[in-house]
C-alpha cells in the first residue's frame, strides 16, 4: 500500500466534479493559460492529419512511443449513457502525452481562433504510485505491460460543450539521455460507471468468511469497477484476488491450442496492463495498492467509535484493470487480518471495558455483603453479570444509550447506531473474556499455593510430633526472639500502616508502578492467608472425622498446637458458630482481597509501558516522577489498603446543617464502572484511574473521621453486622 505519491488535495470522487467547476470559471480567451495546460517551453510540431487516428470504439489502446494522435468523438463514443471517460498511462504528462478536448474540428464561424478555444486539459492526471517497472531481456524485445502511473478522469460536467477529444503521444525520443520506459501504455475507455458498480453488503462480507465465491469479470467490460463496501476495510480487511483468465488471443490467428496454453501465461502479460485499486475511505482518504494480484486490502480507519461518522462505516474500492482482459475474482475477509485489526484498534476500549468488568464484579460482591448474603467469588460476580436480560442490558447496553445521549446533549455527530453498538458489545464480550482468564490464572495459582502450604505444615506436623529436630527448635527460637523486637512486633500489628507507607514512598520517588506493585504483593499475601486459613480448617476437620485411634490421639495434639496459633477472634468465632464458620468466612474474605487484586493488577498493567521506559532510562540521568501520577497512584493505594477488608460498606456524609447522606459503596462501584464504560469509548482508559484513586481518598478521609468520631464517643461512618462473623 502507498500514499506518498498523492497530492494531499486529491479526491478521486470529487475530481470531475471539480475539474468542471475549474473550467467553468476560466474565461475562453484565457483558456491556453489554464491550470490544466503544460508548460509554454513544451511543444510539439504539428506533422498534419495523416499522422493522425480516429478512434472507432469505446476503447483506445497505445502500445508504443508512436507520435500519434488519436481523435475521439464525445458524442459518438460517450452515447448510452457512457458520459464518462477515464485514462491511465504510465507515459509522463505534456512529455510523453498531452490531450485535449475540441468544441469542433477543423474552421469555425467564431470570432475566436480555434486554438484559442481549446481546452488543454493534460495536468489534470494526477500521478500515483506504480509498482516496479518490467525489465527488458534485449534491446528491441517487447516486455510485461507496465503499470499505470497517472490516472485522468472526465465527468459530463468536463466533456459538456466538446466534440472531440485528443490523446497525443509523443514520438520515441532518439536523443542519448534518459531513456524512454521499455514498454509504453496507456488506455482510455468511455464508460457507464452503473456497469462496472458491485455492491458488498454486510451479510455477504460475513459470508465471506467461510464462503469463498468467485466472480467472472468477461472481456470488454468497464476500466473502472467501482467495488462498494457496506462495512468499513479498517474493521473487516478483505483479500482481493484478481487472475487474469483470458486476453483474446483465441480471437487472434493462433491455433486454438496454442492460444489456449498462453491465455494465463506470458502473453496475456505482454497485453494486460497490472490492475490498480484506488481505494478511498472518509478518514483516512486514498489509499493505492499497484500491481494487484492478490493483496489485503486495509486502510487507516477507526469506524464504529463514539466520535466517528455515518460515512466511516463505508469503503469504496476503485479497480481499474485492462478492459482486453477477462478476470476471475474472489473478495474474501481475512480472518487473521480482521482479528488482529478488531485488536489494534479496540484496544483501548477494551482496556476501558476491563476495568468496568471488574467494578461491576465488585458491586456484585459489596451488594451480597450488604443484604447478608455469602460474598460471591470474583468468576461467580463476573459471570453474574452476564446473564441475560437484565443485568447484560444494565451493564453493557445502558452506558451506550449514555454515550448517545451525550452526544446529542453536546450536538456532536452520531456514530452509526448499529454498528457502534454491535462493536462496543463485543469489546465488552472481549473484556470480560479477558477478565474471566485473569481471574482463572491467579485463582488457580492461589489455590496450588495453599494446597502445597497445607500440605507441608500438616505433614510436618506429624513429623514434629514423631522425630525430634533439635537444631531446628533451636532456630525457631531465634527467630522467636527476633520477633520480639519491638519494631518486628510493630511492624507485624500494623501491616496496613507499613504497606501503605513503603508503597506511597515508592510511587512518589522512584516510580508509580513500582507502588502499585507494592500493594499487589500486600494483596497477594492477604489472599494466601486467607485462602490458607480456609483450607487450614477443612484438613484440620478431615483429620477430626477419622475414626481410627491413632488419628484422635494425633487430633487432640493437633488441636491443642492449632487453637494455641488461632487469633482470639477466630477461637471465639469457632465457639459462638458452627466448626465451619470460620473458614467459609476466611473465604469470603479472600474473594473480597482477590477481586481488590484483579482490579489494581489491572490497573498496574496499563503503567507497564511507562514502567519499561523508566528501566531503560537508569543511568541516564532519573528525576521524580510526574506529580499527577504520583498522585493517582497515592489514590488506588489507599482505595487499597483502606478497602482491604468488606466491613465498610457504605460511605456517611454528614455537613453542619445537612441531614446525612449514606452512600453504598455497591452504587460507588456502579457508577465508577460506568464511568470506566464511557472512557473506554472515548478511548481513554486511563481516565479509569481518576475514579479509582477518588475513591481511594475519599475512603481514607472518611476513615480517618469515622476513628476520630469514635474516640469522640460519635457514629458517623459504620458496618453492617454480616453472618458468621466475630
Amino acid at each position: 500500500m502507498l500514499r506518498s505519491g498523492i497530492p494531499p488535495s486529491f479526491n478521486w470522487k470529487m475530481q470531475s466534479q471539480l475539474a468542471s467547476q475549474k473550467l467553468k470559471h476560466v474565461s475562453m480567451k484565457d483558456v491556453k493559460h489554464a491550470a490544466a495546460a503544460c508548460p509554454s517551453n513544451v511543444h510539439w510540431t504539428d506533422d498534419g492529419l495523416e499522422r493522425d487516428l480516429y478512434i472507432q470504439t469505446t476503447t483506445v489502446t497505445v502500445l508504443a512511443m508512436d507520435g500519434r494522435r488519436r481523435w475521439l468523438d464525445i458524442q459518438k463514443l460517450g452515447s448510452n449513457g457512457k458520459n464518462h471517460f477515464i485514462f491511465v498511462t504510465n507515459l509522463a504528462p505534456c512529455s510523453g502525452v498531452r490531450l485535449h478536448m475540441w468544441p469542433e474540428k477543423g474552421t469555425s464561424n467564431s470570432n475566436l481562433p480555434l486554438s484559442g478555444r481549446v481546452v488543454e486539459v493534460t495536468l489534470k492526471m494526477v500521478s500515483i504510485p506504480s509498482g516496479p517497472a518490467p525489465t527488458q531481456i534485449e534491446p528491441g524485445s517487447q516486455t510485461e505491460q507496465a503499470p499505470p502511473s497517472a490516472v485522468f478522469w472526465l465527468g459530463p460536467e468536463d466533456l459538456h460543450g466538446f466534440r472531440f477529444l485528443t490523446i497525443s503521444v509523443a514520438p520515441r525520443p532518439t536523443v542519448s539521455g534518459r531513456p524512454p520506459p521499455a514498454a509504453s501504455m496507456a488506455v482510455g475507455q468511455f464508460f457507464n460507471p452503473e456497469e462496472g458498480k458491485i455492491e458488498f453488503p454486510p451479510l455477504s462480507m460475513l459470508q465471506s468468511f467461510y464462503s469463498h465465491k468467485e466472480t467472472l469479470v468477461k472481456e470488454d467490460h468497464p476500466l473502472a469497477l467501482n467495488l462498494s463496501f457496506a462495512l468499513s476495510l479498517g474493521l473487516l480487511p478483505v483479500t482481493l484476488s484478481l487472475k487474469t483468465v483470458g486476453c483474446g488471443i483465441k480471437n487472434s490467428e493462433l491455433p486454438d491450442e496454442v492460444a489456449g496454453n498462453v491465455e494465463n501465461g506470458r502473453l496475456c502479460k505482454l497485453r494486460c496492463f497490472p490492475p490498480v485499486a484506488l481505494v478511498w475511505d472518509d478518514t483516512s482518504g486514498l489509499h493505492i495498492f499497484p500491481n494487484l494480484y492478490s493483496e489485503t486490502i486495509v486502510v487507516d480507519s477507526s469506524p464504529a467509535l463514539w466520535g466517528s461518522t455515518r460515512d466511516s462505516e463505508k469503503t469504496t474500492v476503485l479497480l481499474l484493470v485492462d478492459p482486453h482482459c477477462s478476470y476471475r475474482t474472489s473478495v474474501t475477509v481475512s480472518v487473521t487480518a480482521a482479528s488482529s485489526r478488531f485488536l489494534l484498534l479496540y484496544s483501548p476500549q477494551i482496556i476501558g471495558f476491563s476495568i468496568a468488568v471488574v467494578f461491576f464484579a465488585l458491586m456484585r460482591q459489596a451488594r451480597s455483603w450488604d443484604l447478608d448474603l455469602p460474598i460471591p467469588s470474583m468468576l461467580l460476580a463476573v459471570e453474574s453479570n452476564l446473564r441475560m436480560p437484565v443485568p447484560i442490558f444494565l451493564l453493557a447496553i445502558v452506558p451506550i444509550l449514555v454515550s448517545l445521549l451525550l452526544t446529542s446533549l453536546m450536538s456532536q455527530p452520531f456514530p452509526p447506531f448499529a454498528s457502534f453498538i454491535i462493536v462496543s458489545v463485543v469489546c465488552y464480550l472481549f473484556a470480560n473474556g479477558f477478565i474471566i482468564i485473569l481471574i482463572l490464572v491467579t485463582q488457580s495459582v492461589f489455590y496450588v499455593a495453599a494446597i502445597i502450604h497445607i500440605f507441608i505444615k500438616t505433614r510436618w506436623e506429624v513429623w514434629e510430633g514423631k522425630v525430634c529436630f533439635g537444631s531446628f527448635h533451636r532456630f525457631i527460637n531465634l527467630f522467636s526472639r527476633f520477633s520480639s523486637l519491638k519494631v518486628v512486633r510493630v511492624l507485624r500489628v500494623n501491616p496496613l500502616l507499613v504497606t501503605a507507607l513503603t508503597a506511597v514512598m515508592l510511587a512518589c520517588l522512584v516510580h508509580p508502578a513500582l507502588g502499585l506493585f507494592a500493594l499487589l504483593i500486600f494483596h497477594a499475601l492477604g489472599c494466601h492467608k486467607m485462602l490458607c486459613s480456609h483450607a487450614w480448617r477443612k484438613e484440620l476437620f478431615g483429620y477430626k472425622n477419622k475414626g481410627n485411634d491413632g488419628s484422635r490421639q494425633f487430633t487432640s495434639k493437633f488441636d491443642e498446637r492449632s487453637n494455641q496459633r488461632l487469633p482470639l477472634e477466630e477461637n471465639s468465632s469457632n465457639r459462638l458458630d458452627s466448626p465451619k464458620s470460620f473458614g467459609d468466612n476466611q473465604l469470603e474474605m479472600f474473594h473480597h482481597r482477590h477481586g481488590m487484586l484483579i482490579l489494581h493488577l489491572v490497573a498496574a498493567l496499563m503503567f507497564a509501558p511507562s514502567l519499561v521506559a523508566w528501566l531503560q532510562r537508569i543511568g541516564m540521568g532519573q528525576s521524580f516522577p510526574w506529580f499527577l501520577d504520583s498522585a493517582l497512584c497515592t489514590g488506588v493505594i489507599l482505595h487499597g489498603i483502606c478497602n482491604s477488608k468488606p466491613e465498610f460498606n457504605y460511605f456517611l456524609f454528614s455537613f453542619p446543617g445537612i441531614p446525612s447522606r449514606e452512600v453504598r459503596l455497591d452504587f460507588v462501584y456502579l457508577v465508577a464502572g460506568y464511568y470506566s464504560y464511557l472512557s473506554g469509548l472515548a478511548l481513554a482508559p486511563y481516565r479509569a484511574i481518576y475514579v479509582m484513586a477518588a475513591i481511594g481518598f475519599i475512603s481514607f478521609v472518611l476513615r480517618t473521621l469515622q476513628r476520630r468520631n469514635r474516640e469522640k464517643g460519635e457514629v458517623s461512618f459504620g458496618s453492617r453486622k454480616h453472618s458468621h462473623r466475630h
